[in-house]
């Protein structure tokens, strides 16, 4: 495989050079050649965007830290897809379109400067962490809730909602006032073939970390994934409308979803008709994160044939975390988890939810809006420490249907809670939990419990409303 070395090209790694046009420079050499390895030696190397090339190997070497700048002019406004719909974001620090056979390998770092993009919540730091926060820059809302690295990004959080809200063909001039608070996803590859990330470290992303959309044969190995707790939007690693993924040995620790497999959002994600199928999970670590894997909300092209084994979630806001509403319409079928262990989970260990981020839930006919969750298998799945052990919340024109749970012991404060759903096999449960009733049921029917007990205070059976 031929080697070009971005210092042969002018690149220098002292932290201050800006190497962005060598770094292209030596992609465009190997691409010329037919493919080949981009090669990030040992140093501290700054650049502005990377566009990937096809048969272009990106390879870090260890102690090789590629770190994005910290400028809005670097990162142009794009017409994208973000949140399962056409967006203008800035251009993504690495990203590649219509790809085949590329890489980013290695032993090195990538570092999205993602605190010169992000806001932050004053409720997620300490008072002593807030005082030197605001007194770094930026600017606070009229609330004193929210920190904003600069008052165009401020602007943007209202501008940019009237904007999308409006009958407005997207016009990326619109959109040029509040670049700032357009933050990229750290990595987007789009539309791309045989893509493989391997061996490095992303870290203190902008927004999403990694954002495969519309990709087919890809693997992600041994990356690790790394944002603050109380990074907005930081989702670890997102598969968006792919096809035949492995994602094995990952390290995650970041302040949105861990792993998220998404296919597009409402009538703009069943247009795409693109559905995210044949995607394999294993020995996986999750770290504080709002879902240790997660499917939806973002499923209208639907979600089918994926496998979870041998994965740990820690501290993480809801363990397995399936979550969709009203409106997104979509199938998820034919997941299949074993081998989970949970430890110290804020919410729900489990939860199978078709409420997402609606307080007042009206029913609606079944129709193309009407999201669907049915044949889930978890098994050998364990929590030590939740708030809830599971929720299985369906709609009542639409019931979570054909879930099955075996070898399952969970503790928690609450037990678990089932509504609208139907066809449920309950085999070898155990449920250690403080507060009764240990099990919740509401308008389920077909209800099959096999060896299912409860243990301290909540022993007492569970209340039942509605058919079993």
């Amino acid at each position: 495989m031929a080697e070009n070395s971005i210092d042969k090209y002018g690149a220098v790694g002292d932290g201050r050079c800006v190497c962005t046009a060598a770094i292209a420079a030596a992609i465009e050499a190997c691409a010329s050649a037919g493919g080949g390895r981009v090669v990030v030696p040992p140093g501290d190397w700054l650049t502005g965007p990377i566009a990937l090339r096809s048969g272009v190997e990106l390879h870090l070497h260890a102690g090789a830290t590629v770190r994005f700048t910290a400028r809005c002019e670097d990162y142009p406004l794009v017409l994208t897809d973000y949140e399962g719909q056409e967006a203008v974001r800035c251009m993504s620090p690495l990203h590649g379109q219509d790809l085949a056979n590329v890489a980013i390998t290695g032993q090195g770092v990538l570092d999205g400067q993602g605190e010169f993009w992000r806001p932050v919540k004053k409720f997620k730091r300490t008072e002593q962490e807030w005082a030197e926060l605001v007194a770094s820059g930026g600017v606070v809302d009229e609330q004193r809730g929210m920190w904003w690295p600069s008052r165009s990004a401020m602007a943007g959080a209202s501008e940019v909602r009237r904007l999308r809200d409006s009958a407005r063909p997207l016009r990326i001039e619109d959109y040029e006032p509040y670049r700032h608070y357009l933050r990229p996803n750290m990595v987007k590859l789009a539309g791309c073939r045989n893509v493989r990330l391997e061996g490095v470290t992303l870290r203190n992303s902008p927004a999403w970390t990694a954002h495969l959309l519309l990709c087919r044969g890809v693997t992600v190995h041994d990356v690790s994934i790394h944002n603050p707790w109380y990074a907005a939007n930081a989702d670890g690693l997102d598969l968006d409308s792919c096809e035949d993924v492995t994602v094995r040995d990952c390290r995650i620790d970041t302040g949105d979803d861990g792993i998220c497999i998404k296919s597009g959002k409402d009538e703009a994600g069943r247009r795409r008709g693109r559905p995210s199928q044949n995607i394999d999970i294993a020995n996986c670590t999750v770290l504080r994160a709002h879902g240790g894997v997660t499917i939806g909300s973002e499923m209208s092209g639907g979600v089918r044939n994926v496998r979870v084994r041998n994965c740990i979630f820690r501290g993480t806001d809801i363990g397995l975390r399936f979550k969709s509403t009203r409106g997104r319409g979509g199938v998820v079928e034919n997941i299949d988890i074993a081998n989970v262990a949970m430890h110290d989970i804020r919410h729900e260990a489990i939860s199978l939810n078709l409420y997402y981020m609606v307080r007042q839930p009206r029913p609606e006919p079944v129709g193309e809006r009407t999201p669907t969750f049915r044949a889930i298998h978890m098994r050998n799945v364990t929590c030590d420490g939740a708030e809830r052990a599971m929720e299985i919340r369906g709609l009542p024109e639409m019931p979570i249907e054909a879930v099955t749970m075996e070898d399952i012991r969970i503790r928690a404060r609450r037990g678990a809670s089932l509504s609208d759903a139907q066809h449920l096999t309950l085999r070898n449960v155990r449920l250690d939990v403080e507060t009764p009733p240990a099990l919740r049921c509401h308008n389920v029917s077909g209800l099959r419990m096999e060896n299912v007990s409860a243990s301290g205070p909540a022993e007492t059976p569970g209340e039942v409303v509605g058919d079993l």
